[in-house]
Formats: C-alpha cells, structure tokens, sequence
C-alpha cells in the first residue's frame, strides 16, 4: 500500500474532486501527464460512470492509471490484451478484500438502489460521515502502488 498516494487521493477528494478525478489525479505526474488532462479525463466516471453508480468511480480512475502505465497500444496483439486485463483482474481482486466488499458497484458500495440525479450531492460533515468514498479513494490509489514498479 502506498499510503502517500493514498493521502494525495483522499485530499483531492476532500477538495470536491470525483472518485476518478481524486485516483488519476495523485498519479498524473507518476505518469507523466499533466494534472489538469488527468482529471478532465476522469470527469465523467465518478459517481460510478456519470452518477449511474455502476462501476465504482475510484475502481474506474485505477484501471485509468494503469492502462496509462502498462496498456496494449496494439489493437492486434490479444496476449497483450490479456494482460492488460490480468492486471485489472487482479486489481478488482484486491480492492475487494481490501474493502471487506465483494464488489466494485459504486451503488453496492454505497448501499443505493440506482441511478441518481446528475447534481452532485453537497460535501457536508454528513455527506462525507455516510458515504465511504474517501476510504475507497485512497484505498484505490494507494493499492496501486503494489501494481505499479
């Protein structure tokens, strides 16, 4: 666990960034992007893809990272494909049981029944006290630091 990124995730978030936004963010210059790329680039899949709470946001700005990092650039070669999805498999894995959740459905995680209107929630004390997103953030980001050498 790489707990600086973890840090940086959960401080981005606390600064009103997305799940994504908050995990590719504390990547980018690891990557060498820019930071303001990193989080346009992850805008839309926070909430669990546009607030549809499907796939976790923080799940999501990870397999970013590394796809960014390790990703097959050719459409042809399926056994780099297959490692790429390996690494996401085992990413998912992880961040399973390092939740106690046997799941990466950002509604799951949250305990909500579906989609939910596109207005983002206010961060309040409240928001943050019911929601484990924070945790889930730095969780993702910092189990990335197993992933990425």
């Amino acid at each position: 666990m790489d707990e600086k990124k973890a840090a940086q995730a959960r401080e981005l978030f606390m600064k009103g960034y997305n799940c994504s936004q908050s995990v590719v963010g504390a990547w980018a210059e690891e990557l060498g992007i820019d930071f303001e790329l990193a989080v346009k680039a992850a805008a839309g899949f926070g909430g669990g893809m546009g607030r549809l709470r499907e796939v976790c946001g923080a799940f999501s700005g990870a397999v970013m990272v590394l796809g960014l990092k390790y990703g097959n650039i050719s459409g042809a070669d399926r056994i780099a494909k297959a490692r790429d999805y390996e690494r996401v498999q085992a990413f998912a894995k992880r961040f399973k049981e390092e939740n106690k959740f046997d799941s990466i459905v950002c509604r799951e995680l949250l305990g909500l029944d579906g989609a939910s209107k596109p207005l983002p929630a206010q961060r309040t004390t409240e928001y943050y006290k019911k929601r484990p997103c924070s945790e889930l953030v730095a969780t993702a980001s910092g189990l990335l630091g197993e992933f990425i050498k």
